[in-house]
């Protein structure tokens, strides 16, 4: 896993500054629940869920800062126990330098959408339907993938 905060522990609070760009770019955000944790927790579609709710404003570490914008979407995709897309986050700003850490260089801001991701907690959207061929840490999303992801989030 080279761009989660896989191996790094916590994600702290975004700024959830609004969207600036006409046109939303969307991107697939790996977790694997067995080694990603969220402020300690699991990073699992159960613990997304209620976060979404209580507190979404999220960051996330990134390899590389990717061309990211305000506005743009996170879909997670989770690893285990089913690979599946059960969560979608808006990013708040531009990816940012953080050099505390040589191999995860970059940190991204983004909230998570409480009514899409509970859509997507209740109907995700599994592996065999995203048209993934690999699963990379942090890759865009395909155009049929997006169509699928739009209407199990409602949006």
């Amino acid at each position: 896993m080279t761009e989660t905060m896989a191996q790094h522990g916590d994600f702290g609070p975004g700024t959830g500054a609004p969207a600036t760009r006409e046109r939303v770019q969307d991107w697939f955000y790996i977790l694997n629940p067995n080694r990603d944790s969220l402020n300690g927790e699991p990073s699992d579609k159960e613990t997304m869920r209620r976060l979404a709710h209580e507190n979404p404003e999220l960051d996330f570490w990134l390899s590389r800062r990717n061309r990211m914008n305000p506005g743009d979407r996170l879909w997670f995709f989770f690893t285990s126990p089913q690979s599946e897309v059960a969560a979608v986050a808006e990013v708040d700003n531009e990816p940012r330098e953080d050099r505390g850490d040589p191999d995860f260089g970059y940190r991204v801001d983004a909230t998570l959408l409480p009514g899409p991701t509970e859509a997507l907690y209740g109907h995700p959207v599994g592996r065999d339907e995203l048209e993934l061929v690999q699963v990379r840490s942090v890759q865009k999303v395909k155009p049929g993938a997006l169509k699928i992801l739009l209407a199990r989030a409602g949006l």
